[in-house]
């Protein structure tokens, strides 16, 4: 069992947790069962067992209904009507969500990747040294999540979060400056995206 940590009150976390699952016949990511509970609730778990201490969580497709079955108590729920758009719109909601609120940074990971636990999203929430920090997990040394976004990058991710693409455009744009953590030993990146990556939940 990973140790619970002191909650890291300069760095929120921020869960996206919004697509519909199409390659799944339409069913919501966020409502997939792990270990007994909504996928959304275990994802949570990650982040807060890691040290954030405030969780921003992206919903879309479902909204009501993950509202209704995840046990989300303490986070900070935000809606993306443009979910359909892809991973930018839910980055983009995020991230104006944590405008006002005094973090200085957001770790962002995504519902889908059960494979990263709490050991992998603390080594990259202990890379944060100020607004300016760019962090991201790596495996094997390729780029993954979750990736730390220091509130100075927030508008110029925003700017370039279109589609799908969340924030690779803007990471590329910045590789100098990003920091990778390795984590490949602590986790497995793996996606859930089609009918045979549901055999990855437990």
């Amino acid at each position: 069992m990973t140790e619970n940590r002191e909650p890291h009150g300069e760095v929120a976390g921020l869960l996206l947790a919004a697509g519909g699952g199409r390659r799944l016949g339409g069913r919501p990511k966020a409502l997939l069962t792990h270990r007994g509970r909504p996928l959304v609730e275990h994802a949570v778990g990650v982040l807060r067992a890691a040290g954030c201490g405030r969780i921003h969580v992206v919903l879309g497709a479902a909204a009501d209904e993950v509202r209704a079955r995840a046990e989300l108590d303490g986070c900070v729920l935000v809606d993306n009507p443009e979910w359909a758009e892809g991973m930018g719109s839910s980055l983009r909601a995020g991230l104006a969500s944590l405008a006002g609120t005094g973090a200085c940074a957001a770790l962002a990971a995504l519902v889908d990747q059960p494979g990263i636990g709490p050991a992998a999203a603390a080594r990259v929430l202990d890379a944060y040294r100020d607004e300016r920090s760019l962090v991201s997990a790596a495996y094997d040394g390729v780029r993954g999540h979750p990736v730390l976004f220091g509130a100075a990058h927030w508008a110029g991710i925003a700017e370039a979060a279109t589609g799908d693409r969340g924030a690779r455009t803007y990471l590329q744009a910045h590789r100098a400056r990003l920091r990778l953590v390795e984590c490949g030993d602590v986790a497995e990146p793996y996606d859930i995206d089609t009918e045979a990556d549901l055999s990855h939940l437990e």
